[in-house]
């Protein structure tokens, strides 16, 4: 009994310490989740929308090429960005993370790269405009240099434009968790790699990528998740020619057409998940960091 008592205490307080997170995480992530899904088969109609259930929404959306064309579009762009924003941020993760042996001038570095995010994210984006325009900055340097003869039209209000601005907002994501587990490694056994004859590339094969990956799968999280439910910068660089999930959702809920609002929502949820989930199954992150 006297055993038991403690254990029983211990499991009380432990239950008492949960309870807030818990009751948090329900009220505001698992109850309106639900409440999404149930919303997604109600009956919209043009001007109004009751609670009777049906799968009208869901056939609409999957009979529409307006909407799974927007569902590959946002899966076409997301696994674009995110190979570009993993092959500039991992060399730059190295050299900030790895190669730069002063802790001072590597956390400098780190800070210099959030230095944008001191501004509002729309101004962020609306600033390629002048940059990517007929008469913008880089149309003007490339033919001042002599490279091209007329403006370069397609860098601005296309696919093109959507992705150089995700790119350059999100690629700090995938820096910042790369460099923070290049800068775990222990330089001992790099160097005992190249007593040993290692050349660098068979040491950043075997040692360095190998024990940097739970961050590359940090930052892969990161910038998937804020991709896949990006609006803004596709509106704003695109000239609504480029339509994302995240777009429709804005679209249905502005006219109030909230059943398909949720079916979208709903769908974007789900390839969330799987997407998260992947990349978990790549790395145990539980262990590793």
């Amino acid at each position: 009994m006297s055993i038991a008592a403690p254990s029983t205490q211990r499991n009380t307080f432990t239950g008492w310490l949960l309870a807030p997170g818990v009751f948090w995480m329900i009220l505001f992530l698992v109850a309106p989740i639900m409440m999404i899904v149930y919303v997604s088969f109600w009956t919209q109609t043009t001007f109004a929308i009751n609670s009777t259930l049906t799968l009208d929404s869901w056939k609409n959306f999957f009979s529409s090429e307006a909407y799974v064309g927007a569902l590959w579009t946002t899966l076409r762009l997301w696994l674009i960005v995110l190979a570009l924003t993993f092959i500039i941020g991992y060399p730059a993760a190295l050299f900030v993370g790895l190669l730069v042996k002063s802790k001072t001038v590597s956390t400098i570095l780190l800070v210099l790269c959030v230095i944008p995010f001191w501004t509002s994210f729309l101004i962020r984006v609306l600033a390629w405009r002048p940059m990517l325009g007929k008469e913008g900055a880089i149309n003007i340097i490339l033919q001042k240099l002599g490279l091209i003869d007329s403006p370069i039209e397609v860098l601005l209000f296309s696919e093109l434009s959507v992705i150089i601005g995700m790119t350059q907002i999100y690629v700090v994501f995938m820096v910042g968790p790369i460099a923070f587990m290049l800068g775990r490694i222990d330089r001992n056994i790099i160097e005992a790699a190249r007593d040993l004859g290692a050349g660098f590339g068979r040491i950043f094969w075997k040692i360095i990528f190998p024990l940097s990956l739970p961050g590359v799968v940090v930052g892969a999280i990161f910038v998937s998740v804020m991709v896949l439910g990006e609006f803004a910068t596709s509106g704003a660089l695109s000239g609504r020619k480029v339509n994302l999930l995240g777009n429709i959702i804005v679209t249905q809920v502005g006219s109030l057409k909230w059943a398909m609002a949720s079916v979208v929502g709903v769908i974007l949820t789900i390839l969330l998940g799987i997407v998260v989930a992947g990349f978990l199954r790549i790395v145990d992150l539980k262990s590793e960091l």
